[in-house]
Protein backbone atom coordinates (compact mmCIF):
# COMPACT_ATOMS: atom_id res chain seq x y z
CA UNK A 1 0.00 0.00 0.00
CA UNK A 2 2.74 2.47 0.91
CA UNK A 3 4.52 1.92 -2.39
CA UNK A 4 1.68 3.05 -4.64
CA UNK A 5 0.33 5.86 -2.49
CA UNK A 6 -3.13 4.37 -1.84
CA UNK A 7 -4.62 6.15 1.16
CA UNK A 8 -1.59 8.39 1.61
CA UNK A 9 -2.08 10.75 -1.33
CA UNK A 10 -5.28 12.48 -0.26
CA UNK A 11 -3.56 15.36 1.54
CA UNK A 12 -0.22 17.14 1.53
CA UNK A 13 -0.16 16.80 5.33
CA UNK A 14 -0.04 13.00 5.21
CA UNK A 15 3.26 11.12 5.09
CA UNK A 16 3.42 7.56 3.81
CA UNK A 17 5.07 4.98 6.08
CA UNK A 18 8.32 5.37 4.11
CA UNK A 19 8.33 9.16 4.56
CA UNK A 20 7.01 10.32 1.17
CA UNK A 21 4.50 13.05 0.33
CA UNK A 22 2.80 11.71 -2.77
CA UNK A 23 1.08 14.93 -3.82
CA UNK A 24 4.48 16.60 -4.13
CA UNK A 25 5.65 13.71 -6.28
CA UNK A 26 2.55 14.03 -8.46
CA UNK A 27 3.31 17.71 -9.01
CA UNK A 28 6.79 16.73 -10.18
CA UNK A 29 5.13 14.57 -12.85
CA UNK A 30 3.43 17.69 -14.21
CA UNK A 31 6.87 19.24 -14.62
CA UNK A 32 8.19 16.17 -16.43
CA UNK A 33 5.33 16.44 -18.98
CA UNK A 34 6.16 20.06 -19.78
CA UNK A 35 8.19 21.35 -22.71
CA UNK A 36 11.95 21.28 -22.22
CA UNK A 37 13.41 24.19 -20.23
CA UNK A 38 17.16 24.74 -20.25
CA UNK A 39 19.15 27.39 -18.39
CA UNK A 40 22.87 28.13 -18.11
CA UNK A 41 25.17 30.53 -16.34
CA UNK A 42 27.77 31.87 -18.76
CA UNK A 43 30.82 34.05 -18.17
CA UNK A 44 28.83 37.22 -18.88
CA UNK A 45 25.37 36.39 -17.58
CA UNK A 46 22.45 33.95 -17.51
CA UNK A 47 20.28 32.71 -20.38
CA UNK A 48 17.19 30.47 -20.28
CA UNK A 49 15.30 28.83 -23.16
CA UNK A 50 12.02 26.90 -23.13
CA UNK A 51 10.07 24.94 -25.71
CA UNK A 52 6.40 25.96 -25.66
CA UNK A 53 4.10 23.61 -27.57
CA UNK A 54 1.52 25.41 -29.73
CA UNK A 55 -1.82 23.72 -29.07
CA UNK A 56 -3.79 25.52 -31.79
CA UNK A 57 -3.00 27.08 -35.16
CA UNK A 58 -5.21 30.01 -34.18
CA UNK A 59 -3.26 30.83 -31.03
CA UNK A 60 -1.63 34.27 -31.10
CA UNK A 61 2.16 34.13 -30.97
CA UNK A 62 3.52 35.09 -27.57
CA UNK A 63 0.41 34.03 -25.64
CA UNK A 64 0.79 32.32 -22.26
CA UNK A 65 4.44 33.19 -21.82
CA UNK A 66 6.73 30.86 -19.90
CA UNK A 67 9.55 33.41 -19.48
CA UNK A 68 8.85 36.33 -17.13
CA UNK A 69 10.71 39.45 -16.02
CA UNK A 70 10.62 39.78 -12.23
CA UNK A 71 12.82 42.83 -11.66
CA UNK A 72 15.41 44.82 -13.58
CA UNK A 73 18.11 42.30 -12.65
CA UNK A 74 16.09 39.09 -12.33
CA UNK A 75 13.75 36.83 -14.27
CA UNK A 76 12.35 33.33 -14.21
CA UNK A 77 10.98 30.63 -16.47
CA UNK A 78 8.24 28.12 -15.67
CA UNK A 79 8.13 24.40 -16.50
CA UNK A 80 4.84 22.68 -15.77
CA UNK A 81 1.42 24.26 -15.29
CA UNK A 82 1.55 27.82 -16.58
CA UNK A 83 -1.34 29.03 -14.39
CA UNK A 84 0.49 27.91 -11.26
CA UNK A 85 3.62 29.60 -12.53
CA UNK A 86 1.86 32.98 -12.81
CA UNK A 87 1.08 32.88 -9.09
CA UNK A 88 4.77 32.36 -8.32
CA UNK A 89 5.73 35.17 -10.72
CA UNK A 90 3.35 37.59 -9.00
CA UNK A 91 4.77 36.64 -5.60
CA UNK A 92 8.35 37.10 -6.83
CA UNK A 93 7.52 40.56 -8.16
CA UNK A 94 5.93 41.52 -4.84
CA UNK A 95 8.99 40.34 -2.92
CA UNK A 96 11.33 42.30 -5.21
CA UNK A 97 9.24 45.48 -4.98
CA UNK A 98 8.88 45.20 -1.21
CA UNK A 99 12.64 44.74 -0.70
CA UNK A 100 13.38 47.77 -2.89
CA UNK A 101 10.86 49.95 -1.05
CA UNK A 102 12.27 49.02 2.38
CA UNK A 103 16.03 48.94 1.72
CA UNK A 104 16.30 51.15 -1.36
CA UNK A 105 18.30 48.60 -3.35
CA UNK A 106 17.51 45.65 -5.60
CA UNK A 107 16.95 42.36 -3.85
CA UNK A 108 19.94 39.95 -3.98
CA UNK A 109 19.31 36.93 -6.20
CA UNK A 110 20.02 34.47 -3.40
CA UNK A 111 17.51 36.15 -1.09
CA UNK A 112 14.77 36.28 -3.73
CA UNK A 113 15.33 32.63 -4.70
CA UNK A 114 15.03 31.54 -1.08
CA UNK A 115 11.88 33.62 -0.55
CA UNK A 116 10.25 32.13 -3.65
CA UNK A 117 11.24 28.66 -2.43
CA UNK A 118 9.69 29.32 0.99
CA UNK A 119 6.45 30.45 -0.68
CA UNK A 120 6.35 27.29 -2.83
CA UNK A 121 7.10 25.10 0.20
CA UNK A 122 4.23 26.69 2.14
CA UNK A 123 1.79 25.11 -0.33
CA UNK A 124 2.94 21.65 0.70
CA UNK A 125 2.16 22.18 4.40
CA UNK A 126 -1.61 22.66 4.60
CA UNK A 127 -4.47 20.31 3.77
CA UNK A 128 -6.63 23.01 2.11
CA UNK A 129 -4.11 23.76 -0.68
CA UNK A 130 -2.15 21.64 -3.14
CA UNK A 131 1.50 21.87 -4.22
CA UNK A 132 2.32 23.97 -7.27
CA UNK A 133 2.34 21.86 -10.41
CA UNK A 134 5.43 23.57 -11.76
CA UNK A 135 9.12 24.09 -11.21
CA UNK A 136 10.81 27.47 -11.59
CA UNK A 137 14.20 28.34 -13.06
CA UNK A 138 15.36 31.69 -11.67
CA UNK A 139 18.24 33.85 -12.89
CA UNK A 140 19.76 37.09 -11.63
CA UNK A 141 22.80 39.27 -12.26
CA UNK A 142 24.17 41.91 -9.91
CA UNK A 143 27.54 43.56 -9.44
CA UNK A 144 27.97 42.06 -5.96
CA UNK A 145 26.91 38.47 -6.73
CA UNK A 146 27.56 38.16 -10.45
CA UNK A 147 25.36 35.91 -12.63
CA UNK A 148 23.39 33.25 -10.75
CA UNK A 149 21.05 30.45 -11.75
CA UNK A 150 18.66 28.73 -9.34
CA UNK A 151 16.06 25.97 -9.69
CA UNK A 152 13.09 25.79 -7.32
CA UNK A 153 11.29 22.45 -7.25
CA UNK A 154 7.61 21.84 -6.35
CA UNK A 155 8.66 20.69 -2.87
CA UNK A 156 10.18 24.11 -2.16
CA UNK A 157 13.79 22.99 -2.29
CA UNK A 158 16.17 25.36 -4.12
CA UNK A 159 19.56 24.64 -5.66
CA UNK A 160 22.07 26.87 -7.44
CA UNK A 161 23.44 25.49 -10.72
CA UNK A 162 25.91 26.23 -13.47
CA UNK A 163 23.44 24.67 -15.93
CA UNK A 164 20.22 22.69 -15.58
CA UNK A 165 17.25 21.32 -17.53
CA UNK A 166 13.60 20.58 -16.75
CA UNK A 167 10.72 19.04 -18.68
CA UNK A 168 10.36 16.16 -21.12
CA UNK A 169 13.89 16.35 -22.49
CA UNK A 170 15.54 16.80 -19.11
CA UNK A 171 17.88 13.80 -19.22
CA UNK A 172 19.01 14.31 -22.81
CA UNK A 173 19.53 18.04 -22.25
CA UNK A 174 21.56 17.49 -19.07
CA UNK A 175 23.83 15.07 -20.92
CA UNK A 176 24.41 17.64 -23.66
CA UNK A 177 24.97 20.47 -21.19
CA UNK A 178 27.75 18.54 -19.47
CA UNK A 179 29.73 18.56 -22.73
CA UNK A 180 29.86 22.37 -22.96
CA UNK A 181 32.06 24.71 -20.90
CA UNK A 182 29.60 27.52 -20.38
CA UNK A 183 31.97 29.46 -18.13
CA UNK A 184 34.11 30.07 -21.24
CA UNK A 185 31.41 31.30 -23.64
CA UNK A 186 29.09 34.30 -23.79
CA UNK A 187 25.29 34.33 -23.57
CA UNK A 188 25.07 35.18 -27.28
CA UNK A 189 27.03 32.02 -28.08
CA UNK A 190 24.99 30.02 -25.56
CA UNK A 191 21.76 30.92 -27.38
CA UNK A 192 22.80 28.77 -30.34
CA UNK A 193 23.89 25.93 -28.06
CA UNK A 194 20.62 25.88 -26.13
CA UNK A 195 18.54 26.08 -29.31
CA UNK A 196 20.47 23.18 -30.80
CA UNK A 197 19.88 21.11 -27.65
CA UNK A 198 16.13 21.77 -27.56
CA UNK A 199 15.45 21.55 -31.31
CA UNK A 200 18.07 19.02 -32.40
CA UNK A 201 18.32 16.71 -29.39
CA UNK A 202 15.15 16.87 -27.30
CA UNK A 203 12.32 16.97 -29.87
CA UNK A 204 12.46 13.43 -31.26
CA UNK A 205 9.06 12.44 -29.86
CA UNK A 206 7.29 15.77 -30.59
CA UNK A 207 9.07 16.83 -33.77
CA UNK A 208 5.81 17.05 -35.74
CA UNK A 209 4.16 19.39 -33.23
CA UNK A 210 4.35 23.14 -33.73
CA UNK A 211 6.21 25.02 -31.02
CA UNK A 212 7.57 28.39 -30.00
CA UNK A 213 11.00 28.95 -28.49
CA UNK A 214 11.07 31.54 -25.72
CA UNK A 215 14.36 32.88 -24.39
CA UNK A 216 15.27 35.18 -21.54
CA UNK A 217 18.67 36.63 -20.65
CA UNK A 218 20.39 38.85 -18.12
CA UNK A 219 23.89 39.62 -19.32
CA UNK A 220 26.44 42.30 -20.16
CA UNK A 221 24.98 42.65 -23.66
CA UNK A 222 21.58 43.51 -22.15
CA UNK A 223 23.30 45.95 -19.75
CA UNK A 224 22.67 43.48 -16.90
CA UNK A 225 18.93 43.99 -17.28
CA UNK A 226 16.49 41.11 -17.58
CA UNK A 227 15.05 41.03 -21.10
CA UNK A 228 13.51 38.67 -23.58
CA UNK A 229 16.15 37.70 -26.13
CA UNK A 230 15.64 39.71 -29.36
CA UNK A 231 13.53 37.76 -31.84
CA UNK A 232 16.18 38.18 -34.55
CA UNK A 233 18.71 36.22 -32.48
CA UNK A 234 16.17 33.51 -31.64
CA UNK A 235 15.06 33.13 -35.27
CA UNK A 236 18.67 32.91 -36.46
CA UNK A 237 19.48 30.24 -33.88
CA UNK A 238 16.31 28.31 -34.81
CA UNK A 239 17.20 28.25 -38.51
CA UNK A 240 20.70 26.95 -37.77
CA UNK A 241 19.38 24.29 -35.36
CA UNK A 242 16.71 23.07 -37.78
CA UNK A 243 19.23 22.89 -40.61
CA UNK A 244 21.61 20.89 -38.43
CA UNK A 245 18.79 18.54 -37.34
CA UNK A 246 17.74 17.90 -40.96
CA UNK A 247 21.35 17.22 -41.91
CA UNK A 248 21.65 14.67 -39.10
CA UNK A 249 18.43 12.95 -40.24
CA UNK A 250 19.76 12.66 -43.80
CA UNK A 251 23.04 11.19 -42.54
CA UNK A 252 21.12 8.57 -40.55
CA UNK A 253 19.14 7.56 -43.64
Amino acid sequence: MSGIGTGYDLSTTTFSPDGRVFQVEYSSKAVENSGTLVGVRCKDGVVMAIEKIVTSKMMVKGSCRRCHIVDLHAGLSVAGMGADGRVIVDRARQEAAQYRSIYGIEIPGRVLAERIASFVHMYSLYWFVRPFGCAVMFGSYSEEEGPQLYVIEPSGIVYRYFAYALGKGKQIAKTELEKIKFDEITCREAIKELTNIIVGKCRDESRDKAFELEMLWICDESLRKCQLVPSALVDEALELAKAAAESDDEDME
